[in-house]
């Protein structure tokens, strides 16, 4: 059980950063529109999001499969942990009972940040991934 479960910990993640990846992609106003209303516009530059994609893209499926694990899983953490302070008033607030703007929606971004750690926390008990030792 407990190696099924940390596997589908791991696949949902990483095709939660493989679709945001393809959307750069493939729907490049919708990314630039996220961009700007989440990261201040940080990367607000159309010719960049799909280099950007495509690299999130590569990382997601080193995710899925457990490669290169010591430094992947810290990436997509770093990427996830970017989401989650992108939406933090919905993490704080998610009905917006104090903070204007927020959105229960984005709440889940605290469990997918968990979901990161706990895939840290538990990489020598993996044993559906490429690099096991």
């Amino acid at each position: 059980m407990k190696k099924w479960s940390l596997f589908l910990l791991r696949l949902s993640i990483g095709l939660l950063v493989f679709w945001w990846g393809l959307d750069k992609i493939t729907n490049p106003e919708h990314a630039l529109g996220v961009s700007d209303a989440f990261y201040f516009g940080i990367l607000s530059q159309a010719w960049l999001l799909p280099i950007l994609g495509a690299a999130q893209m590569l990382v997601a499926v080193a995710y899925i499969v457990g490669f290169q694990r010591h430094w992947v899983d810290w990436v997509v953490t770093l990427i996830n942990t970017g989401s989650m302070l992108g939406v933090w008033k919905s993490v704080l607030d998610p009905f917006g009972h104090v903070l204007e703007g927020t959105n229960a929606l984005f709440f889940p971004s605290l469990t997918v940040f968990a979901g990161c750690l706990v895939l840290i926390a538990f990489r020598g008990e993996e044993e559906l991934v490429l690099d096991r030792r």
